[in-house]
């Protein structure tokens, strides 16, 4: 009698300390317990069915673990329901509304205590690990992370593998029972490091047999390394698995420390993912005081001239570096192919006054840039030395006479910590010579030689550089840099990053049409994407080799995605020669805005479909565009987001023989009367797409 009173009691106070939120709208349910190890464990249900089952949480580190022997020992929960508004974005007003738990942990022998803060909101779930100051060590060497994410079936999953170096990739859309074959098929990056075994990347998402969605990510990355997730496809299961250095160290944690908010964004309905801005809301308000000179824009670039097979070259000349006493580029041979140069960029500067295109970035325009493979080896860029043939006094002064703004290019061919050194340099010489941003770039193996792009200390060094060009005024888009997650909300200075297989590919070897129908599922969740639209010859050399590129777009749906990719910082990515061939569908590029005030998602299917709607921030004119994979469809496009009135659409769309492959640059526009509440059957051929400017007449 006594043991059964005794097993009564302990089962009763195992279920005491179990406890559970809902999100405010009640279709969200978290539950959070210990197991009988002392190991946290959660799960999550959406609209009464299982989400994540029990899945255990903990940290594990060289000096002790924080992983089982654990009590609750103090619950809190609050509601926060509050607004806030975003220097640029999709909404010029975000709701912040959730249900926090803070569940405090207690463990004896040795003595260690950590917090776990679950956010649940009506369209997902946040947590973290918040570190206080220890009874012993408070310092951490990190050794993995067990967070788990339990799934209840054979999903489908759409997802890119595992990697250190790149997000480089096209997505695979598998199942958790196909994921080793999937994953077979990808070729690995030169200079990366694949994974091995089944690990993949985030963001991800899932679509379950149920038909609910989860996007998978993190939040306010900060001190700690980006997060991959090790696949189990036997149990469905996925696991944290933070990015090491090259000595197998996950991080230095210097307590008190809270670890960057793991996410689930989750919704029976794709466009919620879409409209989602839960991993924003998880990070910090802004910390820049005055933002008025953080301008959002539209440039174009000396840039696609070297990717199209015209054998344009980023370097002012051939001679080898690395042969001994060779420093002074004023004694160089110029090679003739280098595009970056005085007469070449007036030209760009040219085109985009005469046709209101906020700015150019010129890339090739400083030393350091001679023979490929020696530069790989010493790796050394100057970045306030232009080239001879780049007049920077004369190129600064006729760009502000012309109303144009110059964009500066800082590759630092992955020599992070030199880039370090030079970045006051560097950031006075642009704000010297009237520049306000900068294209960052990492391409390579990282020095410091024990790191990778996506480790601790590279995070670290992506956070000093743009709180470095906070201080002096200087808007960021990087590119081969952590995958984002949420951090343009605290510094909106960084208006975007590349981190993903963007546009450029298109030159080598071409992006197929789904591929722009998940991106925004998955990769921009994290933030904007420099995805580089626009891009009007869709045939092409492949990357200077004489073989043929085909791109996985027809002409209209370029244009549709300034809206279906948004980003404060939009490219015009083509020559002015082939804009100049096609002015009536040029004219759209130069009238979508890169700033909205509302949002609505009409349509969508991961890797499928995409329909959205946006009200510019500057008028009450409206944008939609629709994209589609492969396969033609017809959008169905209901204006009930109108405002009362009479409203013109000039509708720019896929020519009734447009194909992505047969046909590319086929396209008409044509001018009708729309009212609120009409809708609209928008026909996009296969790869194809629509984009439809809609404005008040009356």
């Amino acid at each position: 009698m006594k043991k059964l009173l005794t097993l009564a009691l302990l089962a009763a106070a195992i279920e005491m300390s179990a406890v559970s939120i809902t999100s405010p709208d009640g279709n969200l349910l978290l539950n959070v317990d210990v197991d009988p190890q002392g190991t946290p464990v959660y799960s999550l249900e959406y609209k009464g069915k299982p989400v994540i089952t029990t899945s255990k949480l903990g940290l594990k580190s060289k000096e002790t673990d924080f992983t089982g022997g654990f009590s609750i020992v103090a619950t809190d929960t609050t509601t926060v329901d509050r607004s806030w508004q975003p220097v640029w974005g999709e909404y010029s007003t975000v709701r912040d509304h959730f249900r926090e738990l803070a569940v405090d942990l207690k463990a004896d022998n040795p003595d260690r205590a950590m917090t776990i803060r679950f956010r649940l909101f009506d369209d997902g779930l946040g947590f973290r690990y918040e570190l206080p100051v220890q009874s012993g060590p408070n310092y951490l060497t990190l050794t993995d992370e067990i967070t788990e994410f339990k799934y209840t079936g054979d999903h489908t999953l759409f997802c890119i593998p595992g990697d250190y170096d790149t997000d480089e990739y096209l997505w695979s859309e598998t199942t958790f029972s196909g994921l080793e074959d999937a994953l077979k098929g990808y070729h690995r990056h030169s200079e990366a490091q694949r994974v091995d075994g089944l690990t993949i990347q985030t963001p991800m998402l899932i679509k379950t047999t149920d038909g609910v969605y989860v996007n998978q990510h993190e939040a306010a990355l900060d001190g700690y390394p980006a997060m991959l997730l090790d696949v189990d496809p036997q149990s469905y299961t996925m696991k944290s698995h933070p990015v090491p250095d090259r000595l197998g160290v996950r991080a230095y944690l210097q307590m008190p420390f809270n670890t960057p908010w793991r996410t689930l964004i989750v919704s029976d309905d794709a466009r919620d993912i879409l409209a989602s801005q839960l991993v924003l809301n998880l990070n910090e308000p802004c910390k820049i005081e005055d933002t008025s000179w953080i301008k959002p824009m539209k440039f174009m670039g000396v840039w696609w001239e070297m990717f199209t097979g015209n054998q344009k070259t980023w370097a002012y000349s051939d001679y080898n570096l690395a042969k001994p006493g060779v420093t002074d580029y004023t004694k160089l041979t110029p090679n003739g192919r280098h595009p970056a140069n005085t007469a070449n960029v007036k030209r760009y500067i040219d085109f985009a006054a005469k046709h209101g295109i906020d700015g150019v970035l010129v890339e090739g325009w400083n030393e350091g840039w001679e023979d490929w493979a020696s530069f790989r080896k010493n790796r050394q860029f100057l970045f306030d030395k232009p080239y001879p043939d780049f007049d920077l006094p004369a190129l600064r002064d006729y760009a502000k006479e012309k109303g144009v703004k110059l964009i500066m290019h800082h590759e630092t061919a992955a020599n992070a910590a030199d880039y370090e050194l030079q970045l006051d340099r560097a950031f006075r010489f642009m704000k010297d010579n009237n520049y306000d941003a900068v294209k960052t770039g990492y391409v390579g193996a990282i020095i410091p030689r024990s790191e990778h792009h996506t480790s601790q200390w590279m995070v670290d060094h992506a956070r000093h550089v743009i709180e470095r060009a906070a201080e002096y005024q200087i808007m960021v888009d990087s590119h081969e840099a952590p995958r984002p997650t949420g951090l343009c909300r605290t510094y909106p200075n960084w208006l975007a990053q590349e981190s993903a297989r963007g546009g450029e590919f298109e030159s080598m070897g071409g992006n197929p049409p789904s591929h722009t129908c998940i991106l925004p599922f998955t990769r921009l969740k994290g933030g904007p994407m420099d995805y580089t639209p626009g891009l009007f010859e869709t045939k092409m050399s492949y990357y200077g080799e004489g073989k043929d590129s085909q791109a996985g777009t027809t002409l209209a749906r370029q244009l549709a995605l300034y809206m279906t990719m948004p980003s404060p910082l939009q490219m015009a990515c083509d020559l002015p020669e082939n804009y100049e061939r096609f002015p009536d569908a040029f004219q759209f590029i130069k009238d979508v805005p890169v700033d909205w005030s509302d949002s609505r998602y009409l349509e969508a299917e991961p890797n499928r479909y995409i329909t959205v709607a946006r009200k510019d921030k500057n008028s009450d004119d409206w944008y939609v565009g629709a994209i589609t994979d492969d396969k033609p469809r017809v959008a169905e496009i209901d204006l009930g987001f109108l405002p009362e009135g009479e409203y013109e659409a000039t509708i720019y769309e896929d020519a009734p023989d447009a194909h992505w492959k047969d046909n590319p640059q086929a396209y008409r526009i044509r001018t009708v009367k729309v009212h609120p509440g009409q809708k609209l059957s928008q026909k996009l051929a296969p790869g194809g797409g629509a984009a439809i400017q809609i404005k008040k007449i009356r």
